[in-house]
């Protein structure tokens, strides 16, 4: 049997067990013979933990899967098939930091969308980038699968400044399809929506269910209150019915960030103050994963994952994948480059939608003109992505300046200013692109 070799960078992640759980169950499709764990000395503790669980999960369902534990990238990358990227950059603390610092001055804090995602993908992508450049050395054939955040803005990164194969994948639009079968009471596959936009940032304004159009119905439904839209890493706030019928399209739910500024923030700004950001949230909950990890007579995925964020995602990695391998020519939900798609945005530029998935990658489905109440939103979150590619890859202060100026949550380019200082100032060691005086250059 031809052997298939697959790494997950950042193995001692909370979120390994739902890959390993998506790999078994596909086993019969996807022969996965060696999966390397691979994390960095920081991580050793929680890739010990996780890797166990994923040894006694592989043994239980009686397959002859090999789990490599290992901190040695050259090991693990060595000819390699696949990759999978869920690494986060100065851990649970920076996320933290991300999401304080612009509440103190009323900006929203969040950890993909807003000033908190643009700087963790100034801490990511020299890291990815990096990745990368051993890829092109150890197995420069192999598939890059990206799943670290803020996703959308990494791809495009790793796209534009790498010739490495890649796709960048989302849980967001899983979950969108996953409300939509639930409304139906019918299965996930059952479904399909015509999602448009960016990570997260996406659309759907066509809904099928078995091949019948239901966008009229669906959009009553999520008028009227009866069809769920929301994430669990995401404030329970609903827009009002008037506004979801003029709107006229299903919303992801960081969508509430755009739509909904000043009530989001609100909230933000109280969590923090009663239970915690949402990083000090997921603190907690990761804190009460591992013990269940440690659990010597676990030997599955638990039910708590869910409250993790981000859960099911292993559907998406995992389907990806075998859709690759297997030349599947299955449509997913995906981060690609536009390539024709809309004529609204540049053809090079990395956007967010369904996709042809074989043998060579995403080939993303034509929707034509963007509907112009959503044309400019997207736009100029774009303009701001690529801008913050730039700035990550430059380490250039002015164009992390206007890059977080022309962010459309960012009130003034005051306060952009401010809280980029404080975000250099206590991320410096996670910034090599950066000079200590990067400002004074500028």
């Amino acid at each position: 049997m031809k052997k298939l070799k697959i790494v997950t960078i950042g193995g001692g992640s909370s979120y390994t067990p739902e890959l390993i759980d998506g790999f078994i169950k596909r086993y019969d499709e996807l022969p996965v013979t060696d999966y390397y764990l691979l994390d960095i000395e920081e991580g050793k503790e929680k890739l010990e933990i996780v890797g166990k669980l994923a040894q006694r999960m592989v043994k239980e369902a009686g397959i002859p899967m090999n789990i490599h534990l290992t901190l040695d990238r050259a090991e693990a990358l060595k000819d390699a098939d696949f990759v999978t990227t869920q690494l986060r950059v100065g851990f649970l603390d920076a996320r933290i930091n991300d999401e304080k610092i612009p509440l103190k001055y009323g900006v929203l804090g969040q950890e993909t969308t807003g000033p908190g995602g643009f700087m963790k993908a100034q801490r990511t992508i020299p890291v990815l980038m990096d990745i990368c450049r051993d890829m092109e050395t150890y197995c420069p054939d192999a598939w890059l699968i990206n799943f670290t955040n803020p996703a959308g803005i990494v791809t495009e990164a790793i796209t534009r400044h790498s010739n490495i194969k890649s796709i960048g994948i989302c849980s967001g639009a899983n979950s969108m399809l996953m409300d939509i079968a639930k409304a139906y009471e019918v299965e996930k596959k059952d479904v399909y929506a015509r999602i448009m936009g960016l990570n997260h940032l996406i659309f759907a304004d066509q809904i099928f269910i078995k091949g019948e159009d239901y966008t009229e119905d669906f959009m009553e439904k999520l008028a009227l209150g009866s069809a769920s839209n929301s994430l669990k890493n995401i404030p329970d706030i609903g827009f009002s019915s008037r506004f979801a019928k003029a709107l006229h399209m299903y919303p992801i739910s960081y969508l509430k960030y755009f739509f909904l500024t000043r009530e989001m923030v609100e909230a933000a700004q109280n969590d923090a103050r009663t239970k915690g950001t949402r990083g000090e949230q997921t603190r907690e909950i990761e804190h009460r994963l591992f013990e269940l990890y440690q659990d010597e007579h676990l030997a599955h995925k638990p039910k708590e994952l869910e409250k993790r964020g981000g859960a099911w995602y292993s559907d998406t990695a995992c389907s990806i994948i075998s859709s690759i391998y297997n030349d599947k020519k299955e449509i997913h939900v995906v981060n690609t480059p536009n390539n024709g798609a809309t004529p609204d945005l540049p053809d090079h530029v990395t956007l967010e939608t369904n996709a042809v998935i074989d043998r060579q990658g995403a080939h993303p489905l034509a929707y034509g003109r963007l509907p112009v109440k959503i044309r400019g939103l997207i736009q100029s979150v774009k303009a701001y992505e690529e801008l913050a590619v730039e700035a990550a890859i430059t380490g250039d202060y002015s164009t992390a300046l206007m890059a977080l100026t022309i962010n459309p949550l960012m009130p003034s380019a005051t306060l952009a200013e401010k809280i980029l200082d404080e975000y250099l100032e206590v991320n410096q060691r996670y910034l090599p692109q950066y000079s200590p005086n990067a400002k004074e250059q500028a």
